[in-house]
Parts: C-alpha cells; sequence; structure tokens
C-alpha cells in the first residue's frame, strides 16, 4: 500500500504580543497557496491542525486558543511607500475555515521583525544600532501599520527588560502605530445605540432587559462595546467566570450576530457562524481592584477603566491588539459607553484592565463637521521568534 510523503514548507512560528502564530513568506508557499481560495485556505487549516472536533490541535501547530489559532502570509509590498504586505487568517478549530475578514493587532507587532529577518526589509533601511521603521501594508482592511523595532548590532533586538501583561517573560519593547484605523469610527452613525434581543435572552442569562446600549465603533476591528453592568457582571471577571457558563457564551454570541447586522457587517444573522473573528464584543466598566490571572493585583487607581473582551467565542485571556485600538478610539471620544466609563479625567493615553493586568493604549483623534476622524492609534507591544524551519503536513493534504 501507497502513503503519501510528507511535504515541507519554510515558516517561523512566532509570538506576537499576547497571540502567536505560524508566519509565512508568500513566495514559500507552494504556487496553488500563493493566491487566495480553497488550496490556501486548506493548507492553512491542515497546518494549524483544524477541524479538531476534539479542540486540541493535537496533530498541528495551533494551540486550541483563538490566541493560538493564527496565520500570517508577509510579501514585498505592493504599495507605495511601504515595506512589506501583511495577510492575517485566523484559523477556526473547530470547523474548516479561515476568517479573513480583520486584522491580529498582536501579531501586528511580529510582523516587521519577521520581515526584517526574513530578509523582505531593504537593508539599507536597517540601522546597525537603533530602530528600524518598517511601514506595513496590512491587507485584509487596507490599513497601514508602522512598526518601531528595536536593532542590535544589526540584527533585531527581542530581548529586554520590557514587561506585557498577559506574556509571562519580558522582552524588547516595540511600538506600533495604526496610522488612520478607521473609515467610519460609527458605523451606524451614533455614539450610542439601542440594540433589540430575543426577549428568551432574559430567561436564562443576567440581562435584566432585551434592549441594551451599545456603542460599535470600526476601528482596528470592529467592535460592539456593553456596560458591564447591563449584563450582569460587574467587569472584573477572568476567563472561567465567563467561558464555563454555556448561556452566557450563547449570548454574547448572539448579542454579536445582532450587533453585526445593525453595523451593516452582514445582512442575515445566520452569516454571523462563517465570521467570527468579526465584530469582536467587549463590556466595560469604571475601575474597580481585582486579582487578574496571574495573582497581580490591580488597584482601582492604576487603571482609567476595566475591560473585558470576547474573540472567537470566548472569553480573551488579555486583550487583542486590533480591540485596543478601538478602545483607544471610543475612550477618546466624548459619551461613547467606553468614555463615560473613564470618568470625569480625560487623559491622552488611557490605561485599561483586562484579565491578565493593564496596557496602555492612545488615539489622536480630531472632528471634523460633526463627524469623527482617527489620526493614529499608539501602544506598546513585545515580539520574539519561537522557531524557525519548516512545517510539514502530509502531501495532497491541500
Amino acid at each position: 500500500m501507497n502513503h503519501a510523503p510528507q511535504i515541507k514548507i519554510p515558516a517561523t512560528y512566532m509570538r506576537g504580543g499576547t497571540s502567536k502564530g505560524i508566519f509565512f513568506n508568500l513566495e514559500d508557499l507552494p504556487k496553488s497557496a500563493q493566491v487566495a481560495g480553497t488550496a490556501r485556505d486548506t493548507l492553512l487549516l491542515r497546518v494549524i491542525g483544524s477541524p479538531d472536533p476534539y479542540g486540541k490541535q493535537t496533530d498541528g501547530m495551533g494551540g486550541a486558543t483563538s490566541s493560538t489559532s493564527k496565520a500570517v502570509i508577509v510579501s514585498k509590498s505592493s504599495q507605495a511607500d511601504h515595506d512589506v504586505d501583511y495577510l492575517f487568517g485566523q484559523v477556526s478549530i473547530d470547523k474548516p475555515f479561515v476568517d479573513w475578514s480583520g486584522n491580529c493587532g498582536n501579531l501586528s507587532s511580529a510582523v516587521g521583525s519577521f520581515a526584517i529577518h526574513s530578509g523582505l526589509v531593504d537593508s539599507d533601511r536597517i540601522p546597525e544600532n537603533g530602530i528600524a521603521t518598517v511601514h506595513i501594508w496590512q491587507a485584509n482592511i487596507c490599513k497601514t501599520i508602522v512598526a518601531h523595532v528595536p536593532i542590535t548590532n544589526g540584527t533585531v533586538q527581542e530581548t529586554g527588560d520590557f514587561e506585557l501583561d498577559g506574556v509571562t517573560f519580558p522582552a524588547a519593547e516595540l511600538q506600533l502605530d495604526f496610522l488612520s484605523p478607521a473609515a467610519n469610527v460609527f458605523p451606524t452613525g451614533n455614539l450610542v445605540d439601542e440594540l433589540k434581543l430575543p426577549e428568551h435572552l432574559v430567561e436564562n442569562t443576567r440581562l435584566t432587559s432585551s434592549v441594551i446600549k451599545t456603542t460599535m465603533v470600526d476601528a482596528g476591528i470592529p467592535t460592539i462595546f456593553l456596560n458591564a453592568e447591563d449584563l450582569g457582571y460587574s467587569g472584573t471577571e477572568l476567563q472561567d467566570d465567563i467561558n464555563g457558563d454555556e448561556n452566557a457564551l450563547a449570548m454574547f454570541e448572539t448579542i454579536r450576530a445582532y450587533g453585526a447586522v445593525q453595523m451593516g457587517l452582514i445582512n442575515h444573522l445566520d452569516e454571523a457562524a462563517e465570521r467570527q473573528h468579526t465584530p469582536k464584543i467587549a463590556f466595560v466598566s469604571k475601575p474597580q481592584n481585582y486579582i487578574a490571572s496571574s495573582d497581580k493585583k490591580i488597584n482601582a487607581s492604576d487603571t482609567n477603566l476595566l475591560v473585558r473582551a470576547l474573540s472567537m467565542g470566548k472569553l480573551h485571556h488579555a486583550m487583542m491588539g486590533t480591540a485596543a485600538v478601538a478602545i483607544g478610539v471610543a475612550a477618546a471620544i466624548p459619551e461613547t459607553l467606553v468614555n463615560l466609563a473613564i470618568g470625569d479625567d480625560k487623559p491622552e493615553s488611557i490605561i485599561f484592565g483586562h484579565p491578565s493586568g493593564t496596557l496602555k493604549v492612545g488615539a489622536d483623534v480630531k472632528q471634523k463637521d460633526n463627524e469623527w476622524f482617527v489620526d493614529k492609534v499608539t501602544m506598546s507591544r513585545s515580539a520574539r521568534v519561537l522557531m524557525e524551519g519548516w512545517v510539514k503536513i502530509p502531501e495532497g493534504s491541500f
């Protein structure tokens, strides 16, 4: 009996922010996977180990969470004044599809480093010591990201003393600028909307009403913001408080689907199942004392507000980078639910509490003719190569 051999594909396994994923140079992929389509999706699913009915991704590179079931494809840029094009795929764990509808802000922090490691950035753009400025075209959403990558002795500096809550070990600090991350900050045209939900949700959850207030923002990634107290939560919840409650998860998915329709992202509720990556759901509250998942004590005085967010149907262990962009933008605009949660003191940059600790983000916004515009959102992250070489998959599996 003949058995198919395995083929090997050059790849790099990287952590970026509080996520990790498989990075590919576009030209290293098999020809059929160098273009969008079934072959590319099937290849990435097999590399990551999906779909896995056991939910473990044991036979692949995925880590069985939304933060670790990710793929990135990078190439020399086709855009003027950019170094590389960056395409992100959120790989479903238990279903056979890859969601290309949005960006990953955490893995964005590793793209500049990967591009330099892979020789995709011209050598004259890399100092011997200092900061290499890498202009990245985010191909999923057609936006520019600027990565400020530290360089020591001509190579990317990955080690350092910068601590990022949600990541165990310190590393080198890397600044990301998300330029003009929103074409239309408020897709509904409102700072606050009312979202009407099915009456039965009130019976099975902590909801007190089937009509809830929301702020719907499309900056970084489409995000639906809610008040924690309207959902029956304090805002200090950790993963186990939400992810072990099937009724709560079903409620959030219902809110996400109804919100996606109201934001104009989908036409019908049933389309939400095929668009799991976007929009995101987040709930906010005023600062409070709580113990983070690492047992770190977060005092109310340490933060401007608290935010919890869901990704791919589960409460995130920290915060998605793209959602942090949305948080920064909404916090800077008066009368949004995020801004109202901050209270009277409105700093230029905010520090928000999440399940693993805190994160600082700043947004430059302006208003013209009653419409809001975002020039830039800035945050610090870190990134590191975990492994480089090849991934292997059975021949004929894509």
